[in-house]
């Protein structure tokens, strides 16, 4: 801390470029903020249920094994059960493949699962009682001037009719509005009645399975017990399930399509390889830039092992100011990303573990970019510096 002032002047001796960098570093550790979060949940996601109100059986082989619909009986008998409901997958495209549209064929009740979501009693109605029925998310019915009545056609990705065509239509009957942030997503997705789907799609598509169940349970504080009972409903059978919370569903099926931790880990390798030669070219060409400078330290006494210390100082500064400041903003954004994700994303804030990771990172990067400028800082000859050779 004596030289500090010392330290702190060369940092700055071209603003310019230093606050550059720092941007560069600090954009850097936003990223390794965010991404360490997004690894961090998918590593506690299915840990513990306890705390969530629904829960989401689906099989325990992969997320495209159905289930068949008699379980959803049985799983309605297990104690702290309030209420069942299931969905399969659609898909769908609007006038063009590229407008895919989340469409989901859904039993009666689905839409009492989630009391966040508001849907007016006209509108249930229509639904239970039209069976074309579609209820559309409100910002769908925005994005495509849609209102009720309306008579919309969807192309299935995957889900042909009887007469083998995979164009479907379907008339709207009602809107669904979000009231949480924790369930936006259903602002962006058509319900369809699965009932409906079963009977239409091409016999051999589908034949009565689900794709997953919804569950309500009674206690949020039993949801592990409850999610134990399910899933022994069907254990040693042909369809074993995997009971767990709606997050730690999305990170399963996201897990089964690709190595999260990998991607995670090529991304910021990727990163930081780029840091390291971007800040070690700011500190080379800042320490070529004060050869006079440090020879004249070096005359009023200055020690060679002083000189390589305030230069890797200077260099462990700039990486740590950076990433202070990168960390930071990854510790407000995360929890606003988190909220606006529709559900999605069940981020947690960044912790003392993430923040003692990218501080070790920190000085580690600072280190290593400084290594080579304050070697050469010590081993300066203080003639020939002076001499401008």
């Amino acid at each position: 801390m004596k030289y500090f002032h010392l330290i702190w002047a060369a940092l700055f001796r071209r603003k310019t470029r230093t606050l550059l960098t720092l941007v560069s570093i600090a954009a850097a550790f936003l990223l390794f903020g965010m991404l360490d979060a997004v690894r961090m949940s998918f590593d506690q996601a299915g840990k513990s249920a306890n705390g969530a109100q629904r829960l989401q059986t689906g099989s325990k082989l992969s997320f495209i094994d159905t289930l068949p619909q008699g379980l959803g009986g049985k799983i309605a008998t297990v104690p702290g059960v309030k209420s069942v409901a299931y969905a399969n997958w659609f898909g769908g495209a609007y006038q063009d493949p590229h407008n895919q549209v989340f469409t989901f064929a859904v039993s009666d009740n689905y839409i009492d699962q989630y009391p966040e979501v508001a849907v007016s009693d006209d509108a249930r109605k229509a639904f239970l009682n039209t069976r074309t029925g579609i209820l559309v998310g409100e910002k769908l019915m925005e994005k495509y001037h849609w209102k009720i009545g309306d008579q919309i056609p969807l192309q299935s990705n995957i889900f042909p009719q009887q007469n083998g065509s995979k164009n479907w239509e379907f008339n709207i009957v009602g809107v669904l509005h979000p009231t949480e942030q924790s369930v936006s997503f259903y602002g962006q997705i058509i319900l369809m009645h699965w009932k409906y789907f079963d009977d239409a799609v091409l016999k051999g598509y589908n034949n009565g399975q689900v794709g997953w169940y919804v569950t309500r349970v009674n206690d949020v504080n039993q949801a592990d017990q409850v999610a134990r009972a399910i899933d022994a409903v069907s254990a040693n059978s042909d369809h074993e399930t995997r009971t767990q919370t709606e997050a730690a569903a999305t990170a399963s099926w996201m897990k089964q399509l690709a190595d999260i931790g990998l991607i995670v880990g090529s991304i910021m390798g990727a990163v930081f390889f780029t840091l390291l030669l971007l800040t070690g070219n700011t500190m080379m060409q800042a320490v070529r830039e004060r050869t006079s400078e440090l020879a004249v330290l070096k005359t009023l006494g200055f020690s060679d092992r002083g000189v390589l210390a305030m230069v890797l100082a200077e260099s462990v500064l700039l990486v740590l100011l950076g990433g202070v400041i990168g960390i930071g903003l990854a510790t407000v954004l995360i929890p606003g990303v988190s909220a606006n994700s529709g559900g999605m994303l069940n981020l947690p804030t960044v912790g003392a573990d993430s923040w003692l990771l990218g501080i070790a990172l920190m000085l580690a990067i600072g280190v290593v970019v400084g290594a080579i400028p304050a070697w050469r800082a010590m081993r300066l000859n203080i003639v020939d510096a002076l001499a401008g050779r």
